[in-house]
């Protein structure tokens, strides 16, 4: 997408902005399937909590994509959108027997990670199918706040208890139908990633009447210019050899899964936020934008790079800017970054703005949060109207302290 149509769609939505480029989506999507063109049943499941908007989820089912859920909200969303039941996998953490049953009266597949919740479903729904989430104690991800792979995290039930689950399905009669492993986001290393694969593999070989093995994802996207990213055709020859090969010696066809998220969304994303203030101090010039952390919170949380541009002033002098947010806390966007040079008024351009960006956005300092638009097939549409002061109070309740 050019900085100009970027620019006239913030003149025609409004500002703040998150922008969407389905185009990308597809490339993206493509890219993996034809990857692991050689394995005979490949299923995508987009992981909704990267970016849970209507649209993208139907445009998603449109590809022929599942989803994977973590909560019933997430379920209820996919259905919403006209997904199957048999197409939605839910991978919650720490949730309740509750929510798991109520999902599974909903016919998804339900896919567990700890010891406690499994006895129990097992011994109150046997004949349920049901795939059991295992952590394979290896670090394939990028920093510990996004690697969920590791001894300490508090996913998926440990390698090491495997027999514990084969007794458990003994005990109750249970049908165990997949397994799964999410080591966490930003893999690089494809041999570690490998690795970790054959210790799924292993566990796999323990249990009789698997239907898929669903290695998660995690893949990294590039961040900046020459930034490297999770090399997929490299991964899908090796994976690909590999699991046709393991389906072989177990004497089944298996379905092999992935769960991308910011792979397939991260890179259609921009986020767009007029310049409110240039303010200049006696080290610091800052560009104050028209939003905060409510909005994009990942570069305050994850310590999370994103790319901004003045897409106002593309061609003018670069500078070295602080870009900050109007929220009343410290809620910096990068730090002494060369910039074209930013008036006040102009239109700065986030990138990767399409995972894990709106989807984690609040109404912090009783802001709205802001629309987000879809381009889709040469045009641009609305696909969440910003919010209003209705909507920020419409679940309050006022007391009458008068009585």
């Amino acid at each position: 997408m050019d900085n100009q149509l970027l620019v006239s769609l913030t003149e025609k939505y409004g500002s703040p902005l998150y922008v969407y480029d389905t185009e990308k989506i597809s490339s993206q999507y493509n890219r993996i399937i034809n990857s692991f063109a050689t394995v005979k049943s490949l299923k995508i499941n987009y992981a909704v909590k990267a970016n849970s908007n209507l649209s993208i989820l139907k445009f998603f089912k449109k590809l022929k994509s599942g989803i994977d859920t973590v909560s019933i909200q997430e379920v209820l969303l996919g259905l919403k959108a006209g997904f199957d039941p048999s197409s939605i996998i839910f991978t919650p953490n720490g949730v309740s027997l509750k929510e798991i049953e109520e999902v599974s009266k909903l016919g998804v597949q339900i896919n567990i990670d700890n010891i406690s919740i499994l006895e129990q479903f097992g011994h109150l729904y046997p004949s349920v199918p049901v795939c059991v989430r295992i952590n394979p104690h290896i670090m394939a991800g990028g920093n510990r706040k996004i690697s969920v792979g590791h001894i300490d995290s508090k996913f998926g039930i440990s390698i090491y208890q495997v027999p514990l689950i084969k007794r458990i399905v003994q005990n109750t009669g249970m049908r165990i139908n997949g397994v799964h492993m999410h080591t966490g986001s930003d893999i690089l290393d494809i041999d570690v990633f490998l690795a970790a694969t054959e210790i799924l593999f292993n566990a796999a070989k323990e249990f009789e009447n698997l239907d898929f093995i669903d290695f998660g994802s995690g893949f990294k996207v590039p961040y900046t210019e020459g930034d490297i990213s999770t090399n997929i055709e490299e991964l899908g020859e090796k994976l690909s050899e590999r699991f046709n090969e393991f389906c072989k010696e177990y004497g089944k066809e298996l379905t092999l899964m992935f769960e991308p998220g910011k792979f397939l969304v991260s890179e259609s994303g921009q986020f767009l936020a007029h310049v409110n203030v240039v303010k200049q101090t006696t080290s610091t010039v800052f560009a104050s934008i028209d939003s905060g952390f409510n909005h994009l919170i990942r570069p305050m949380f994850y310590d999370s790079y994103h790319q901004i541009d003045n897409i106002s002033n593309a061609e003018g002098r670069e500078r070295y800017y602080s870009v900050v947010g109007y929220i009343c806390e410290t809620d910096t966007f990068a730090s002494n970054r060369r910039i074209s040079e930013i008036r006040e008024g102009d239109v700065l351009r986030f990138k990767n703005a399409g995972a894990y960006c709106f989807s984690m956005a609040s109404n912090y300092n009783s802001r709205f949060r802001p629309a987000e638009v879809l381009v889709y097939n040469g045009g641009d549409y609305l696909v969440r109207t910003q919010e209003n002061f209705e909507d920020l109070i419409k679940n309050q309740i006022l007391i009458d302290f008068n009585d």
